[in-house]
């Protein structure tokens, strides 16, 4: 174990350690521990907006089991949230957890306990479509984040993570995990984001996304029966073109057929699985969102990564230099395009950005 105060004296050392450890044990997809599903009612929740309700449900997936040091703290925690429409059973996938949870991966679930929950408004947690419709409480990024921590202390009894992470909307709530529960966590991973408020044309493609919902007739101010199919679908148009990779869909459809069987494959695929109100509430959620201020706070050590063909975090606007310089222990990767990325979505890719994972497990490991 290295010493304390030369802890970070050796980058490079560091990261050539990393990719060897993520070559040996990255690239082979493996079994893991059965992922176990759960509910918990956290009671008299309070929003941020000053509304309440007396039971708020969430959906969680736990895989391994937590491990208690003798001063009674848990060591071996790993929390990983989702993007915006998705869902915490996202990673159970070939390309997700098959790289990361399998025996000798980097997040071996018989070394980890590994989190995945659902978040507000997502998933099998309370949502509007559950009933309330548009009565909903109108949920921010802090109430997900808060939702989160109480499920964890006081249902899972997790009082301290490992490693916090998350892709899209998950890698947002990774910044506030940072500066809201400073001392919780060893280390950060929020990939696939920025920690500023949702501005410019992000903010825009998504009111538009909102307004269009709206406008559709059949919404009928959330009370519809019956989907608005007018309206949710070209909300849909905004969300297909904020995920889009110019690259691979061009190799995906390099004609006038394949592109729009490929368009009428995507509208179908989110029409059949996305509820209106639903996708207004999520894309709403991140409207105060704005870690900037309190990036100071920060005290675990922070890899930021982001993809260079990332419609929704475009590295053109220059933000993510500015703003890792006042996160204390903080690091930003931007990763180059290439016939593996996949826009937005190279996120979910853990055999493109897993060495610099290795990375930061390696300089964040607690010293025993």
């Amino acid at each position: 174990m290295m010493n304390p105060k030369n802890k970070h004296y050796s980058a490079l050392l560091i990261f050539l350690l990393a990719e060897i450890l993520f070559a040996v044990s990255g690239f082979s997809q493996s079994k893991y521990p059965a992922p176990v599903e759960g509910d918990y009612n956290a009671k008299d929740f309070s929003f941020i907006s000053g509304e309440k309700l007396p039971s708020l449900k969430l959906h969680y997936t736990i895989i391994g089991k937590p491990q208690i040091n003798k001063e009674g703290k848990v060591t071996n925690a790993v929390l990983i949230m989702h993007g915006t429409t998705g869902s915490g059973s996202n990673f159970l996938n070939d390309r997700f957890a098959g790289q990361l949870f399998g025996p000798g991966q980097l997040l071996d679930a018989e070394k980890y306990c590994i989190i995945l929950p659902d978040g507000i408004g997502h998933g099998k947690s309370a949502k509007p479509s559950d009933g309330l419709h548009m009565r909903f409480p109108k949920y921010t990024y802090d109430d997900m984040v808060l939702a989160d921590y109480r499920l964890l202390t006081e249902h899972l009894h997790i009082n301290h993570l490992r490693l916090v992470m998350g892709t899209s909307m998950g890698g947002m709530h990774t910044w506030v995990w940072g500066y809201q529960y400073p001392e919780f966590m060893d280390a950060l991973l929020p990939l696939a984001s920025l920690p500023v408020s949702i501005a410019g044309r992000n903010r825009i493609q998504r009111k538009m996304a909102i307004d269009l919902i709206k406008m559709d007739p059949e919404w009928k101010g959330g009370e519809y029966t019956q989907q608005p199919k007018l309206g949710l679908s070209g909300a849909i148009s905004s969300l297909i073109f904020m995920t889009s990779s110019p690259l691979q869909w061009q190799k995906s459809a390099p004609t006038r057929e394949q592109a729009e069987t490929m368009l009428d494959n995507l509208e179908k695929r989110y029409l059949s699985s996305l509820d209106a109100n639903d996708f207004i509430y999520q894309f709403d959620a991140s409207r105060e969102y704005n870690p900037e201020p309190y990036l100071k706070k920060i005290k675990a050590p922070l890899l930021a990564i982001n993809s260079a063909d990332d419609q929704v975090n475009p590295p053109e606007l220059g933000i993510m230099e500015k703003e890792i310089k006042n996160v204390s222990k903080g690091r930003f990767v931007l990763l180059p395009i290439t016939d593996q990325t996949n826009g937005h979505g190279t996120h979910s890719i853990p055999s493109i950005w897993g060495n610099y994972l290795a990375q930061l497990l390696q300089i964040s490991e607690p010293f025993k």
